[in-house]
C-alpha cells in the first residue's frame, strides 16, 4: 500500500482529477460506492496507460447496503463499475448498521477475498468496540482502519489499539478541509517554506498514518505529493500534537461511537 493516497470524496471531475494525481505520482486512490465515481476512477486508471498492477485502489460499502448477500452483490457491482478483475482494499465504510449486520458484511468480504475478488479487507470509522467485535467473532483482523485524523482530532485510543493489533491507520480529512489558519501550522509552514497542507500531510506521514488528501485543483494535487524532501523537527511535531481537541476537534461525521 502506498503511504500517500488520493481521495475522491465529493470530486465531480473524478476522471480528470485522478489522471492529474497519477501524473503527480499518486498510485493509491480512495473511492467508495457512496461517492458514485468508481467508474470514473477505473477510466482514469486505464487511460493513464500504466499497468493496473501499479495501482492500489480502495472502495467501501456504506451501512445502508450492509448484510451478507447485499455485500457480495456490491463487490460484484464495484468490480463492474471499476472495470477491474480485483479491488486492492475493500472497507466497511461505517459502523452504523449494528453488530449483526457489521459482522455479516465482514464475513462476506472475507469470502470475496477468498474468491480473489478483493485483496485486503478493512474498516472505516471503527471505534475500539467495533474492532473488538471482529476479534470476538474470531475473524481475521482488518488490514486497515480509516478514520478522521489531523492535529485537532487525533483519536489516540483508536490509533493505539490499531498499532497494538497491526492495523494500518489511514487518515481522512488530513488537511482539515482547508481550515489550516492556526498560527502554529502557519508558522511551521513558513519555517520550511512550505504550504500548510504539506505540513499537515508531513505530520501525518511522520505519525505513521496513510493520509488521503483530496483536491480537484491541479496545482494543489501536485503540491500534496511533494512531501519527501523535508521533515518536521521533533519540537514541531510536539507543537502539532499539542493541538488535539479530542472529539471536539472533529470536522466530519466521525461515527466511531456508533452503537
Amino acid at each position: 500500500m502506498p503511504l500517500l493516497g488520493f481521495g475522491v470524496y465529493q470530486n465531480y471531475t473524478t476522471r480528470t482529477s485522478v489522471l492529474e494525481a497519477i501524473r503527480a505520482g499518486f498510485r493509491h486512490v480512495d473511492s467508495a460506492q457512496a461517492y458514485r465515481n468508481e467508474t470514473a476512477v477505473g477510466e482514469a486508471v486505464r487511460d493513464s496507460g500504466i499497468d493496473r498492477g501499479e495501482f492500489f485502489i480502495t472502495t467501501k460499502c456504506i451501512s445502508k447496503n450492509h448484510g451478507y448477500e447485499s455485500t457480495l452483490k456490491g463487490v460484484d457491482e464495484s468490480l463492474a463499475k471499476f472495470g477491474f478483475e480485483y479491488i486492492d482494499l475493500f472497507l466497511i465504510h461505517d459502523p452504523h448498521s449494528g453488530t449483526q449486520r457489521r459482522l455479516a458484511t465482514y464475513r462476506a468480504l472475507q469470502d470475496a477475498r477468498d474468491a480473489g475478488k478483493i485483496r485486503s479487507i478493512g474498516v472505516s470509522n471503527y471505534g475500539i468496540k467495533h474492532l473488538e467485535e471482529i476479534a470476538d467473532a474470531k475473524y481475521d483482523m482488518p488490514a486497515v482502519n480509516q478514520i478522521e485524523l489531523h492535529p485537532f482530532c487525533q483519536q489516540r485510543p483508536i490509533v493505539d489499539y490499531c498499532r497494538e493489533h497491526s492495523i494500518v491507520v489511514q487518515a481522512y480529512c488530513p488537511i482539515i478541509r482547508g481550515k489550516m489558519d492556526h498560527p502554529i501550522i502557519q508558522t511551521i509552514a513558513q519555517n520550511h517554506g512550505r504550504d500548510a497542507a504539506q505540513v499537515l500531510l508531513r505530520w501525518s506521514l511522520q505519525k505513521g498514518f496513510v493520509p488521503l488528501p483530496k483536491s480537484a485543483t491541479p496545482e494543489r494535487i501536485k503540491s500534496n505529493a511533494q512531501l519527501y524532501d523535508f521533515e518536521l523537527q521533533p519540537e514541531e511535531m510536539d507543537q502539532l500534537d499539542g493541538l488535539d481537541r479530542g472529539k471536539d476537534g472533529s470536522i466530519s461525521w466521525n461515527p466511531v461511537d456508533a452503537s
